[in-house]
């Protein structure tokens, strides 16, 4: 059986993590994390009794295999640091996590020898585009990322967006040109990873939308991912807990295991 501990229990997210844990049998969801919670009364939550509610760090004493986080960007460093030093594999779901600060989590985890993932986006159709991004983007010089989300994101551009910028850019192998003769004064051309321009929409009505567009002589490639509901994550997320139980290293990437 693996025990499991949800932080943000109470989100969006968080909630449909609890519920994806109580529904497999090979999991047991032993606690639950929000530092802004007043009650530590499972009852308070809808959760059983013998799950453990903590809102503070200190508070947590029991054992505990894995430590999913959907909780905010402002908090997500410091929780999977607390997990990893605790010797509990983290499976993060929360985006805002710079480059420094996951190179340090790797660090950190696999210098311990501990399993985790740190993933943009669970969702396997988002992973398959960035895969199938970063394979067309041998073929092409330019691509331009266009992501979409509901207007409660905090952070611009999404984790899923930066990532496809970035194995795009691995692909390749180099800065993408900028026009030197380009005008735009009201920054309408996007935020730009190594020259890879990202345009971050966010609009009541969505959840999660990505689309990358790939330009050259005479032709173009778009490719297109929507997400309905935020349950198909739920997918990714229990493949990922199942795998990181035999792992010893931090993945960045659910790509990586897929």
């Amino acid at each position: 059986m693996i025990k499991v501990i949800v932080s943000g229990f109470n989100g969006s997210m968080g909630q449909k993590a609890v519920a994806m844990v109580n529904e497999n049998a090979d999991f047991q969801l032993v606690g639950v994390f929000n530092p802004i919670i007043d009650s530590l009364n499972p009852a308070d939550y809808d959760l059983d009794q013998d799950v453990k509610v903590f809102n503070d760090f200190s508070q947590i004493n029991i054992a505990a295999d894995i430590w999913i986080d959907f909780s905010i960007p402002t908090a997500v460093f410091e929780n999977t640091k607390f997990a990893i030093s605790k010797n509990i594999r983290p499976v993060i779901g929360t985006s805002g996590l710079s480059e420094v600060q996951t190179s340090e989590l790797k660090s950190l985890a696999d210098s311990e020898k501990l399993g985790g993932i740190i993933a943009s986006n669970f969702g396997i159709s988002a992973v398959l585009m960035m895969k199938f991004a970063q394979t067309a983007a041998k073929y092409f010089d330019q691509a331009e990322i266009v992501e979409t989300h509901h207007e409660d994101k905090l952070d611009a551009p999404s984790g899923t967006a930066l990532n496809t910028a970035r194995l795009i850019h691995e692909a390749q192998q180099k800065d993408e040109l900028e026009n030197p003769n380009e005008s735009d004064p009201l920054g309408t051309r996007g935020g730009d990873y190594h020259g890879i321009k990202i345009h971050a929409i966010r609009l009541p009505g969505f959840i999660a939308d990505e689309e990358v567009i790939f330009g050259s002589d005479d032709e173009s490639l778009t490719i297109k991912q929507s997400t309905t509901d935020r349950a198909s994550f739920m997918k990714g997320v229990e493949l990922a807990v199942k795998e990181v139980m035999k792992r010893n290293e931090l993945v960045i990437g659910l790509e990586k295991i897929i």
